[in-house]
This record gives structure tokens, C-alpha cells and sequence, in this order.
């Protein structure tokens, strides 16, 4: 027995036609986005001005080869940032995954048997090969919201990684620069410890020929072995700076970081800030908090818009027979238009849509939080930088006064004018200068550090480079 259904496109117009007029009937009913803006009223220019050029890749203002290779590297090695990308790819395939909803779902489906007793299943199928497809007019615009959620998260993952970009490099550059003044502060106590040894031995002579007291040497023995913890501390400090600075680099800790010492860089002066604006178009933590705001924006339409009827196309087609001789000589075929409206979930998708309006005006929150931070950052550095300058021109003044009066004060004990306590305050004094100053240097230096961070913008990576973004 053969079943033949014969296409009739008058029928198939029809349904057409019908979805096709109610999804322009009610097409005028689809909700529009809302205002999604800064929620701040007015904003201010920064308290101070530079008027130096900030370059994209910022640390290349310290003209530091070492630090520039340092950060390149990491760019490609570092564990957490390559994270930071693999999240992005994962960002990328759930856009895909949401736009395929866009098309009709095309599925296959093969299916046979072999019945017993024979004579008794004759007229049954056994074998039968089938296509269907579905396909969900999107009328009020319900997935296309979906997709472009999908879209500024993704957007979102990728200012994510530009932030987490923008800081590994100041870190690395703040690991750099503490490891360089750990290593001059080894330095220094190994020469206080040369200077106090040699005093040891004057004063020891000299009491000898009963010029100074015993308690002298024992005070002087005192800051020595003071020196010598001041060298342990140096020298724990260089293992632990040297060991994070390795994992920082996508480096075992047990690596040794071998470098000539060098010196601090010289800063340039201050970069320009631009207009607090800029700055929100600039940094990627903002850029990144907007995306996600957007992101909510569009969870919230698409909420709203799941509320309305739904009208779908089904399509099937089924090849039947008995044996496989046969097989292509039976077909059948229907085609289908759904009207889907719902009526009574018990509040479930009305509390939905409540859901996501509540996380959009917590991201709105967010958003504006995240920009004032921003724009204390800006106005924390810019005050720092100023003052922390000043207060390093003071150290060095007390040091370069400390030296001259402790010349002053060897000349006057070595002739018999001066006490032993004085010289060795005024050593102990000079030392611990010696100490502070190198301290206030790469004080001044983290604090320009942290305000190339608050300006900085994206930068482009080798990742970033290769896929186009």
C-alpha cells in the first residue's frame, strides 16, 4: 500500500500569510530599550593638570629595556591573563550559540526494525528515514535581545582582559622597581656594616689609650649587629620580589632573576589627565562596567518580550516502507504554523522581568560607582606624585645636611671636642636616612606607577592583534 501526499502551495501561502500578518499586527507592541546613561550629573575637571604624553604601552616612559622585555613577555606567559582570554573565547561561542536560535532547526532521524513473527507483521513499517524543521519568528525581537546580551558580555570579558592587561603590567613594573630598591638597600647595609666594623676598630684602639669609655664600643657594637638585621630583612625582601616577579612572568619562582643593579628611572613629568569623560571612554574597568550594564538592558527586554505569543513554522517529512526496495516510494509530508500564548505561568515570568530590572539598575549602580573610583585614582595620583616629589626632595636635604654634619662631628671627636654619643647618633642618623631616601625614591616611583594605571587605556596584545579586536 503506497501513501502519496501531494504539495499544495495554496495551503502553504495560507499559513504563511496568516503568521506573517498577526507578527505585523502586533509588531507595533514590541518594548523599546531604555536609558542607560552615566548617573552622574555633572562631572568636574581633575584638580591638577600634566602636561606630559601618555603612551598607550605607558611603562616605556621609565626608557627601561629590561622592564619593556619583562612586560612583553608576560603579556604571552603570564597564567591569569591567558584565563582572562580563554574566558573571552568562552564569551565569543555563547554569542554563536544564541544567534543559531535565529534559524531553523533542521534535525534527521533514520529508524528500522525487523519484526517476528513475520506473518503476522506484514503490514507494519519497519523501516522508515524522516526530516523535520522548526523555525521561531522572531517577531518581537525576543532572541535577537538574547544575541545582543551575549554580545556586550562578551564585549565585557574582552575589557576585562584589557584591564587585567593593564595590570599585570604595573605590577611587574612595581615588582621591578621594588626588587631594584631591595638590592640598593642590601647595598647600603653592606657598607654600614663595612663603616661600623671599621669605627669598632678606631674606637677599640682609642680606648686602649683610654680616650673613650667601653660603654662607646658597646654602643657601637650595638647598631652594628643593628646593621646586620637590617641586612637579613634585605636580603629576605630580594629572594621574595625575585620569586614574585618569576610568577608574574609565567616563570617557576626557582628561576633566578640575574641583572646587573641599576638605578631608579628617570620620571618624566606629569601626563596630561584630559577631560574626566575621555577617561570614561578610555579605561577598559569602565568600558567593561557599561557593557555589562548594556548586557543587563537587553536581559530585561528580552524578559519582557518572552511575555508575548510565540509563532513558529514546523515542517516534517517521513520516507516509510516495509523494505528498503520500497523505501522511496512512500512519503510524507506536513507543514504547520504555531500560535503559542501564555496565560498562566503563576507570576513566573512577570517576576522575571522584575529580576532583571533589578540587576540592570544594579549594574546602573555599578557604572557609576566604578567611575568615581576611577576619578579618585586619577585625583589620588595626581596629589601623591606632587607631594611624594616634595617629600623626597626633603629626605635628600636631610641626608646631604646629615653627611656634612657627621664629617663635622668625626673631625671634633677625633681632636677631643665632641663626645663618642654624638658621632654615633649622627651615624645611626645618617644611616637610616640613607635607608628612607631610597624608600621616598621608589615611593615616588610606585606612585607614578599607579597613575599611568589610572589613565592608562587598552593596549594592544599579540592575542588582541591576532584576532582583530
Amino acid at each position: 500500500m503506497k501513501i502519496k501526499n501531494h504539495f499544495n502551495p495554496k495551503k502553504v501561502k495560507s499559513i504563511l500569510w496568516y503568521t506573517c500578518s498577526v507578527s505585523l499586527i502586533l509588531l507595533g507592541c514590541s518594548p523599546r530599550f531604555s536609558n542607560v546613561s552615566l548617573p552622574i550629573e555633572e562631572t568636574k575637571e581633575f584638580s591638577y593638570k600634566g602636561e606630559g604624553v601618555l603612551e598607550d604601552k605607558w611603562w616605556t616612559v621609565f626608557e627601561d629595556e629590561r622592564l619593556n622585555s619583562m612586560i612583553d613577555s608576560a603579556m604571552s606567559n603570564n597564567f591569569d591573563l591567558s584565563a582572562s582570554w580563554q574566558q573571552f573565547l568562552a564569551a565569543k561561542s555563547v554569542i554563536s550559540r544564541e544567534a543559531s536560535n535565529k534559524w531553523p532547526q533542521v534535525e534527521a532521524s533514520a529508524q528500522t526494525a525487523e519484526n517476528f513473527p513475520v506473518n503476522d507483521f506484514t503490514g507494519g513499517e519497519n523501516t522508515q528515514l524522516g526530516l523535520s524543521a522548526s523555525y521561531e519568528l522572531d517577531v518581537w525581537g525576543r532572541i535577537n535581545t538574547a544575541v545582543q546580551a551575549e554580545k556586550f558580555r562578551a564585549e565585557a570579558s574582552l575589557f576585562d582582559y584589557r584591564a587585567a592587561s593593564i595590570s599585570l603590567s604595573a605590577l611587574i613594573a612595581d615588582t621591578w622597581y621594588q626588587l631594584l630598591a631591595a638590592k640598593k638597600q642590601l647595598r647600603i647595609t653592606e657598607d654600614q656594616i663595612a663603616t661600623n666594623e671599621n669605627i669598632i676598630k678606631l674606637i677599640r684602639s682609642r680606648f686602649v689609650g683610654g680616650q673613650i669609655r667601653a660603654v662607646d664600643i658597646l654602643r657601637q657594637a650595638q647598631l652594628l649587629e643593628s646593621t646586620k638585621e637590617q641586612r637579613i630583612i634585605s636580603r629576605t625582601n630580594v629572594g621574595l620580589l625575585e620569586n614574585q616577579l618569576a610568577v608574574l612572568l609565567g616563570k617557576q619562582p626557582q628561576e633566578n632573576i640575574e641583572f646587573d643593579e641599576l638605578d631608579f628611572p628617570h620620571l618624566p613629568e606629569l601626563p596630561q589627565t584630559g577631560l574626566p569623560l575621555e577617561l570614561v571612554r578610555r579605561r577598559p574597568d569602565i568600558q567593561q562596567s557599561y557593557a555589562l550594564l548594556l548586557a543587563a538592558d537587553r536581559d530585561m527586554a528580552s524578559a519582557v518580550r518572552n511575555k508575548y505569543p510565540r509563532i513558529s513554522v514546523n515542517t516534517q517529512g517521513q520516507l516509510r516502507s516495509n523494505n528498503f526496495v520500497d523505501l522511496f516510494d512512500n512519503w510524507a509530508y506536513s507543514i504547520a504554523g504555531n500560535f503559542l500564548a501564555p496565560l498562566f505561568y503563576g507570576g513566573q515570568l512577570s517576576a522575571e522581568v522584575d529580576r532583571t530590572e533589578a540587576v540592570k539598575q544594579q549594574r546602573l549602580y555599578q557604572y557609576g560607582q566604578t567611575t568615581l573610583e576611577a576619578f579618585q585614582e586619577v585625583e589620588d595620583g595626581l596629589l601623591q606624585n606632587i607631594l611624594q616629589e616634595q617629600r623626597t626632595e626633603h629626605i635628600g636635604r636631610q641626608l646631604e645636611l646629615a653627611e656634612k654634619s657627621n664629617k663635622q662631628l668625626r673631625v671634633e671627636f677625633l681632636n677631643g671636642f665632641s663626645p663618642y654619643l654624638d658621632v654615633l647618633i649622627g651615624l645611626d642618623q645618617e644611616q637610616q636616612l640613607r635607608r628612607d631616601f631610597v624608600d621616598a625614591q621608589l615611593r615616588q616611583i610606585q606612585v607614578r606607577i599607579g597613575l599611568y594605571r589610572a589613565l592608562a587605556g587598552g593596549f594592544e596584545t599579540e592575542r588582541t592583534m591576532e584576532n582583530g579586536k
